[in-house]
């Protein structure tokens, strides 16, 4: 558990240099804190003739606890150290303490800082911040929690009371004024700061150089961008250090935990190692299949300055890339947009002389069918993104998904359950009209910009992706897999579902292990499947190939109570008085699919009732087919995220099919 405490802006209305002579009378013990039994000074030096000093002491501080709470943990003090980093010129001091004790169990961390106020030269401002996270104290984490919350209101109540107190004691001491730090006019002066280069270590970050590369942090963020940076300088097989930019998007990506991040960004400099990722943008050669089929490039920058990539999802093919290049090889496209991103994030901080952190994406949707959630497809997907998100965090800036179609939904729901949370929250959703429509496009991109296949002026080098020729691929095992899968027995509640005759009702989970079932089909019979709907406004979703011959496919719903049926030479329209408008009626229209077709589509069950889907056949023929049912509550999340994607289409019919 972790426990976040941050303490309002303090104004003193007292010059910096009287705050700093009263702040140092509170050491090694003040009358107010009698919680601080003593503090011993480790570290004590001064720098650049007095314009710097930095400190380090080791506090012992009294347990703030019940008697009971303190025989059980064995201790009646504990130990801190404070760092302080003293500047004199600039006028600042910055603070920081962490426990000693109990460390492996508990993270306390405190950032404190004096500054000069930014619009009166004669007043200081102060500021605190802590954190403290519970990884494990005895089962007494609850306890620990609370009492933490207390010690940190108590100190920050009393530390306007201490400094005041003190300041009053100068005054009876005829202190009233002490003199600006002045450098010594036979003082060399510093070296500039350069943070941007990897070879610079320094433990103040330069104000300018945050402003300009990082963008507004807090004290705190600062601090911990620090600790990190340092941490880094122990790690024996470090070829070079990262960037301060780098490091924040790991310390982002884990919340401001520093060990997480840490860990987190030892492990992807590990994995840049060994996968030679430093020299990919040397070395790579986009492969000819991805030069002239895969839909996606980079588009000039958005309005906060971020590189934009456009990826029209909807015109890649996503089997013939992945039967082409392989699962590797699409991966190892995916790891050279990023490499790429990351330059052009860079180029454009530097053109700009602003900081910009991570790129934008646009997807454009239009011909996205549920034929790209091809299984091996979705294998590959979750590779990247899995990849992606660990060793490339907080890149991302926002990501414009435009023309969503009615389908789109459906993939949503799948595909967003392996995305983090914090990235699903930058996806922004447009239906067709997105480059006109208020708060549409406009809002991020300038209108120059919008790209021509969405009504722009601007006209884009991007390929327009299509089939991927077979003469292209080079691996046959992501077919065989799909035959394997095909035909295995069917031995999951998925599976027997498409056993002629057979229920299923709604809300039961499938095992995607066996997602498609083949069915072959004598002239003149037909194939139902018969779906009880107990969840109204779940969706049904369908996928089936055509194989042999043309179908006839149609979706029903059924009011009345229905036999089991175990012979697919029957239908349940051979029973008596089963009349169309009386107690079954269609649903969706009849549909003529070809041979060689795959066809998608999706229906919202509005009723309690059963839905009976449908294929005939009139001269024989083979299906291939998958379906599944998505629950009211998922397909509800899906749709209300996308609900200005749909508003223009509020009349049309609640379901889709796509060929």
């Amino acid at each position: 558990m972790v426990q976040k405490f941050q303490s309002p802006v303090r104004v003193y209305k007292y010059p910096f240099e009287l705050v700093m002579k009263a702040y140092e009378r509170r050491f090694p013990t003040c009358p107010q804190m009698p919680i601080v039994l003593d503090c011993e000074v480790i570290k004590d030096e001064s720098l650049e003739d007095g314009a710097k000093r930095n400190t380090s002491r080791r506090c012992k501080l009294a347990v703030d606890a019940p008697y009971i709470f303190k025989k059980l943990i064995g201790v009646d003090h504990v130990y801190f150290l404070q760092h302080n980093f003293l500047d004199m010129a600039n006028r600042t001091l910055s603070i920081e303490a962490v426990n000693e004790s109990f460390s492996s169990r508990i993270e306390i961390f405190e950032r404190c800082r004096y500054y000069a106020h930014p619009d009166n030269s004669e007043w200081t401002c102060f500021d605190q911040s802590a954190t403290l996270d519970i990884k494990n104290f005895f089962g007494f984490e609850h306890s620990m929690e609370k009492m933490g919350m207390k010690q940190y209101t108590q100190t920050t109540l009393k530390g306007k009371e201490i400094i005041e107190f003190f300041i009053g004691q100068l005054r009876e001491e005829g202190v009233t004024h002490v003199e600006r730090w002045t450098s010594p006019s036979d003082a060399a002066k510093s070296p500039t700061l350069d943070l941007a280069s990897d070879q610079q270590h320094s433990i103040l970050l330069d104000g300018d150089f945050i402003a300009r590369s990082l963008g507004q942090l807090s004290p705190m963020q600062e601090s911990k961008l620090l600790e990190l940076r340092k941490m880094l300088d122990g790690v024996d097989d470090l070829e070079r250090v990262p960037s301060y930019q780098t490091i924040l998007r790991f310390l982002a990506a884990r919340d401001w935990h520093v060990s997480q991040a840490y860990a987190m960004l030892c492990d992807s400099l590990r994995w840049r190692r060994e996968h030679r990722i430093d020299a990919l943008l040397a070395e790579y050669s986009k492969p000819a299949v991805v030069v002239e089929h895969f839909p996606g490039g980079w588009h000039h920058l958005d309005k906060d300055g971020r590189p934009v990539y456009i990826l029209r999802l909807g015109h890649m093919d996503v089997k013939g890339l992945l039967k082409s290049l392989g699962m590797d090889g699409l991966l190892r496209l995916a790891l050279h947009i990023c490499e790429e991103g990351i330059q052009k994030i860079n180029e454009s901080a530097e053109r700009l002389e602003k900081p910009v952190l991570n790129w934008s994406l646009l997807v454009d949707l239009e011909g996205l069918s549920m034929r790209h959630l091809w299984r091996p497809g979705i294998k590959a997907l979750l590779n990247i993104i899995e990849t992606v998100e660990r060793n490339y965090p907080e890149t991302m800036g926002r990501v414009l998904v435009v023309r969503a179609p009615r389908v789109f939904p459906i993939a949503w729901t799948i595909v967003s359950a392996f995305i983090d949370e914090h990235t699903r929250s930058k996806f922004l959703f447009y239906g067709p009209d997105c480059a006109h429509m208020k708060d549409g496009l406009a809002q991020y991109l300038d209108e120059e910009i919008v790209p021509d296949f969405l009504g722009g002026p601007c006209k884009t080098m991007i390929h327009e992706g299509g089939l991927v020729p077979k003469t292209l691929y080079k691996m046959n095992s992501l077919e065989d897999h799909d035959d394997e899968v095909a035909a295995e027995l069917p031995t999951t509640a998925a599976a027997q579902a498409l056993v002629p005759g057979k229920r299923l009702s709604a809300n039961q989970q499938h095992d995607h292990r066996n997602l498609y079932k083949s069915v072959d089909l004598k002239a003149g019979f037909a194939h139902e499947l018969l779906i009880r709907n107990e969840d109204p406004k779940s969706v049904l979703t369908w996928d089936f190939d055509v194989m042999r011959n043309d179908l006839h496919f149609t979706l029903y719903r059924v009011t009345q109570e229905l036999p089991e049926k175990n012979d697919s030479a029957v239908s349940y329209f051979d029973l008596q008085d089963f009349v169309e408008g009386v107690n079954y009626f269609r649903e969706e229209p009849t549909l003529i699919c070809r041979h060689k077709e795959s066809v998608q589509g999706s229906h919202v069950m509005h009723h309690n009732d059963s839905y009976l889907m449908h294929w005939f056949s009139p001269s024989g023929a083979q299906l291939n087919v998958f379906y599944e049912v998505l629950s009211s509550a998922n397909y509800k999340g899906s749709m209300t995220s996308l609900q200005s994607a749909f508003s223009s289409n509020s009349s049309a019919a609640s379901s889709v099919q796509s060929r």
